[in-house]
């Protein structure tokens, strides 16, 4: 969208993207006391959960994208930048030690690279050939998913990595808070547009279009583990035991679906090479370590195609 002029007035007062419109309900939100900025934001975040819920269909098809790319190797890719970048790189950053994945296997890339993340660049993502390369740099391919995240859906940097996405094989998916143009719709496979309505201070987007790409992203990410296997029921087994929390995760797991002692639990997770998926299957079957693997990878990583039952009921 142009920018507006001086010499085209009625440019300045008409804007298509819901994301720069004004908020009539935070019109006076200057003269407000503390708790009505709190009452107002509360309000209008009350708005976020049912834009979500209009796009649960689009947001399920990107699942079974992003499942079948991992189940072929490929890989899920964020692209976005200020705000929408920064949440791309949250999310990726969050799937290894939640879900045991390999870090490769969900990136985030931001306009303006890695300091962008901690420090403002405003000015890169108005090059849609930074986008572009940033895919080459990355030899996104047909096994990849790539999803770009941009609340005004205009963001050049993201429109141009899409684009070059695209002309790769690629599948694409774009996360907007604003309906998109037909342009970029070409670049797509799936557009997920959770419309929140304009937020309480103008254009700020990382308000409740950020509240929602959190949302969206969550349930991209989470249910797509879950299809390939990283949960059983919704018991988070594929982790690894790296930490000290995670150690009495993964202790605590063990003990309520297996029905053993703490001590045990320790002992089978040393085992196991501390993966808590691998010593529930040697334990539940009395299998070696080796033939634990191999019966979880002949099952497509699903537990409950490999151990009979269903783990114990939540209590």
């Amino acid at each position: 969208m142009a920018p507006p002029t001086d010499d085209n007035p009625a440019s300045q007062l008409t804007e298509s993207r819901v994301t720069e419109q004004r908020n009539a309900s935070s019109a006076d939100i200057d003269l407000a006391t503390a708790l009505q900025i709190v009452d107002l934001m509360n309000a209008e975040d009350r708005r976020v959960p049912a834009a979500v819920a209009t796009e649960r269909e689009r947001i399920a098809q990107a699942i079974d994208l992003i499942e079948a790319a991992f189940r072929d190797n490929g890989r899920l890719l964020y692209v976005g930048a200020g705000t929408s970048g920064r949440l791309g790189i949250l999310d990726a950053s969050e799937c290894p030690p939640t879900f045991g994945s390999d870090p490769e296997m969900v990136q985030g890339i931001i306009a303006g690279g890695p300091a962008a993340v901690f420090k403002a660049r405003e000015g890169a993502e108005d090059r849609p050939e930074d986008g572009a390369h940033e895919i080459d740099a990355l030899n996104v391919g047909p096994k990849d998913v790539l999803v770009g995240i941009a609340a005004s859906g205009t963001t050049p940097f993201v429109q141009g990595a899409l684009a070059r996405a695209k002309e790769r094989g690629a599948n694409t998916v774009i996360i907007a808070c604003t309906p998109i143009s037909r342009a970029l719709e070409a670049h797509l496979d799936i557009a997920i547009l959770p419309i929140v309505g304009p937020e309480i201070v103008t254009g700020s987007t990382r308000l409740k279009a950020g509240t929602a790409t959190k949302m969206v992203l969550n349930m991209l990410t989470t249910g797509a583990m879950i299809r390939i296997g990283k949960t059983y029921g919704n018991l988070m087994v594929d982790l690894r035991a790296t930490n000290d929390k995670l150690r009495d995760r993964s202790e605590r797991i063990l003990v309520e679906v297996c029905g053993i002692s703490r001590s045990e639990a320790r002992r089978l997770l040393a085992m196991a090479d501390q993966r808590v998926k691998v010593a529930i299957v040697m334990q539940q079957l009395a299998l070696t370590k080796a033939d634990a693997i191999d019966a979880l990878e002949r099952s497509g990583g699903v537990i409950r195609r490999v151990v009979p039952g269903s783990p114990p009921p939540v209590r």
